[in-house]
């Protein structure tokens, strides 16, 4: 697999005039796709330890469900070996690979779809998609008619891009999501405001709340709770069964993942699934991965004192790297938590299966199984952290199973080199 990338971006520099524009013709076909990584999955870490970069959630749905949805197919994986047995990939003769770090929009999702044998998608240097009989060693591009992508898209490339763009993405899910469909009726108890652009599915739940959608679309998950007391500015998401508890204050462009839990204040963040933000406190311009737990009364700083542009840790490079953004919070991967009263500064960064507590700021840069805080950490050896894994998954019906325990070995042994053992 690490052949087939290097040899693929290799060559972006081999096309030149052989790029054209390309007048495409509708054709059926039952076709299979597969969504690769690509070379922004580094850059997507700690979130990418755990999984696919098609699995990455922003806007409503993740990359993978809104390229099913667009191209009305089950799409598999190709992506780190360690992944593939709790993310397998489906491969045949003939198959259609898209760069997950692409999102889907009306446009590109037929020109995907209409792609003929040895035909690639480009969207400058980048690659988005092509049609291959090859095994992915073989790939060159040298032998493919290009076919050039010159309309705006969303794409994740890096850490940041998951809240900066959410609210584009929000947008352009909802829209897609809500097409010739009814919302249920917004109950009498709420007080809303541009009910035109909110969406309730089925069995959600929500009385005595203030629903603005007047910069954004606010959408409600399927058996989603928003108790009474919470003030919500869109863009907003709350997925499948997620809930808000009382009194929240949440700024959009804000998505919380399917079975999360949110409280307190929140702007501009992104939850991924399973995870908990449950009690007063600041959350700003940050992503949490699955399984995450923010304790009561914990505050990330979203922007330095001195106003400056935001730095994030980098696992490419080893150092920290400029984000061109005046506003950057919490990047926490999957696993991870912290105790009350925790206090995080402006960009950092934690990994996976980190447990954080006590006074004062820990560093902005958090290794993946580390156990401590600002007076120090040492490792959270994996047989506790498994313990607390199951014991977490399983309040939720939920099985810490082999697969998953064997993704997390591997990342506590590749994130060595960062902890101090």
């Amino acid at each position: 697999m690490e052949g087939f990338f290097v040899f693929i971006y290799d060559n972006l520099c081999n096309f030149g005039s052989g790029k054209k524009h390309y007048h495409l013709k509708k054709t059926d076909n039952n076709m299979n796709y597969i969504l690769f990584d690509g070379p922004a999955r580094n850059a997507l870490l700690p979130f990418t330890f755990t999984r696919p970069v098609a699995d990455i959630l922003i806007g409503i749905m993740t990359i993978r469900q809104k390229w099913e949805r667009y191209l009305g197919s089950t799409i598999t994986t190709l992506t780190e070996e360690y992944l593939s047995d709790k993310y397998p990939m489906v491969e045949l003769e003939e198959n259609v690979m898209i760069n997950a770090s692409f999102l889907p929009n009306e446009l590109l999702a037929e020109m995907v779809s209409n792609l003929e044998p040895n035909q690639a998608i480009f969207k400058g240097e980048e690659v988005i998609a092509f049609f291959t009989k090859d095994s992915q060693e073989e790939v060159n591009f040298d032998n493919y008619e290009i076919i050039e992508y010159n309309e705006d898209c969303i794409t994740v490339m890096n850490t940041w891009d998951i809240f900066s763009k959410n609210g584009a993405a929000i947008r352009e899910d909802f829209e897609f999501l809500t097409e010739d469909r009814k919302s249920q009726p917004i109950p009498k108890s709420v007080n809303v405001i541009a009910a035109e652009n909110i969406y309730i599915e089925d069995g959600a739940k929500l009385e005595y709340v203030t629903l603005n959608a007047t910069n954004g679309p606010i959408y409600i998950g399927k058996d989603a709770e928003i108790m009474e007391g919470t003030v919500i500015r869109g863009p907003f998401a709350l997925c499948e069964g997620a809930i808000v508890k009382m009194s929240a204050k949440i700024y959009g462009p804000t998505t919380v993942g399917p079975y999360s839990k949110i409280g307190g204040e929140i702007n501009n963040s992104v939850l991924f699934a399973h995870s908990n933000k449950g009690h007063d406190g600041f959350l700003g311009n940050s992503v949490l991965g699955e399984w995450c737990n923010i304790g009561a009364d914990s505050n990330n700083s979203n922007l330095k004192n001195n106003y400056d542009e935001v730095r994030l840790w980098s696992y490419e490079t080893e150092g920290f790297a400029k984000t061109g953004l005046q506003f950057c919070g919490l990047m926490m991967g999957d696993h991870s938590k912290c105790g009350i009263n925790t206090m995080f500064n402006t960009g950092t960064v934690v990994g996976v299966s980190a447990n954080i507590f006590g006074a004062g700021f820990p560093r902005n840069f958090v290794p993946s199984f580390s156990w401590g805080g600002a007076a120090g950490f040492t490792t959270y050896v994996t047989k506790k952290a498994f313990e607390t894994a199951k014991l977490v998954m399983g309040r939720r019906n939920i099985e810490f199973d082999e697969k998953e325990a064997a993704i997390l070995e591997h990342v506590f042994e590749i994130t060595k080199k960062w902890r101090k053992e």
